[in-house]
């Protein structure tokens, strides 16, 4: 699945606007990196993984009342409640209006344990997010730049040798390493001796057996080495975007999961406009083309066969009727004009037929109630009529003489019966 990374710019958009993406092929190796124009980003891509820049974040570690989390974020009601409960507890942590910044709670958050929140701008997003909608790239995903939990271990060193940037965690002394609580909060600052106090928690020259791993972009790492007095771990800034979409996180919650599903779908359909034009998939199109076409053209010979079997099966009861009555002038329902042949035959012998009056007057009989008594009987052409008191089981009746092939329904206290129900 072909991955397009993109980092989304902090400045006004216009037409000039350069766009940081990573294109991966595989999920795990960089195929393509560049700053392009929104025009010019790559067109060709399976999901759209939006970044947002850790400038653009600020990050809050809180303790949710118990209760307070939704088994799903999707709700509406139990979005709406914890969104509230969440701007409450971060009132005072907060230095913008939280009606205007949209909130993330991290993956697989508890209110047992401390979590971490991620807020920027909303405006900012959803103008970024539909901008990018808008020219064919809806993001299936949003993840932050950095997270706490990537950050754990390691210090991150970015930007130009001339303004380089420093990102890690604020250590707490006298405070045990268990589930992030051990760190204050997720900084990202210049690189500076202040800084380093503040991420190691010593002096560079002495720092602790603990000490994080630096992990420095090239044209940073020299000036990296130069502060922390020690090696560092070289990082592509294209391998740091690409390591930075595989985290769990999705920013996509709150008022912008439905945003999300929106994205997923437009997703959905621009993979199928893709496979629809995409050269590479001219050989499964000719290949899905061929298989419908098969199936079509069995379907219909497998119609025709099953059409002659079926005409054949009528011509033959025709032929039996004809062969059977040659007085029969116009054959139009074979059954039914084979039914009544018979019975007028029986009649003609005095033999009894399945539409005469004691035939119909025995089978109600044998499936009526022994306390049943009717009250008056009228017999017209080959319909039985009765009257008689109410019934406990009138749909129970009705369906024993409908299996006896009689037809029977009740109107007040009257039975209509008569030959031609199907068992």
């Amino acid at each position: 699945m072909t991955s397009l990374i993109i980092s989304l710019p902090l400045v006004t958009l216009d037409a000039a606007t350069l766009f940081d993406h990573v294109l991966s092929t595989d999920g795990q190796t960089v195929s393509a990196h560049a700053s392009v124009p929104l025009a010019l980003l790559p067109s060709t891509h399976d999901e759209v993984v939006a970044l947002v820049p850790a400038q653009a974040l600020s990050w809050h570690q809180v303790k949710l009342p118990e209760g307070s989390l939704p088994r799903t974020l999707g709700g509406k009601q139990a979005s709406a409640r914890l969104r509230s409960i969440l701007e409450g507890v971060l009132e005072d942590q907060l230095l913008d209006d939280p009606t205007q910044l949209h909130l993330a709670l991290q993956p697989q958050a508890s209110s047992a344990a401390p979590m971490w929140v991620a807020a920027c701008d909303r405006a900012w997003l959803k103008n970024v997010l539909n901008a990018l909608a808008q020219a064919g790239h809806a993001a299936s995903r949003i993840v932050p730049e950095f997270t706490p939990q990537a950050l754990q271990e390691l210090v991150l060193v970015t930007g130009e040798a001339d303004a380089p940037q420093v990102a890690g965690l604020q250590r707490l002394p006298g405070t045990a390493d268990t589930a992030g609580a051990a760190f204050g909060a997720l900084l990202v600052t210049g690189l500076s001796p202040q800084a380093l106090l503040l991420l190691d928690g010593a002096s560079a020259a002495h720092p602790p057996p603990d000490a994080p791993q630096v992990v420095a972009e090239p044209a940073v790492a020299a000036v990296a080495e130069r502060y922390f007095q020690r090696p560092v771990t070289l990082i592509q800034h294209a391998d740091r975007l690409l390591q930075a979409a595989q985290t769990p996180w999705d920013l996509a919650q709150f008022d912008l999961a439905h945003a999300a599903r929106d994205r997923r779908w437009a997703s959905v359909a621009q993979a199928f406009s893709q496979f629809a034009r995409a050269p590479q998939w001219r050989l499964a199109r000719f290949a899905m083309l061929a298989l419908v076409l098969v199936n079509l053209i069995g379907l219909n010979v497998l119609a025709l066969r099953e059409q002659a079997s079926l005409n054949a099966k009528r011509l033959a009861v025709r032929a039996v009727l004809q062969d059977s009555f040659p007085k029969v002038p116009v054959v139009v329902d074979a059954p039914l004009q084979m039914a009544r042949e018979v019975a007028a035959l029986q009649r003609a012998s005095g033999t009894a037929s399945g539409t005469d009056l004691e035939t119909i007057l025995a089978s109600f009989s044998a499936v009526a109630p022994v306390e049943y008594a009717t009250t008056a009987i009228e017999y017209v052409a080959n319909e039985l009529r009765l009257k008689g008191p109410d019934m406990a089981d009138a749909q129970g009746l009705v369906a024993q003489l409908k299996a006896a092939g009689l037809r029977a329904s009740q109107q007040g206290d009257q039975w209509l019966i008569a030959a031609g129900g199907q068992p």
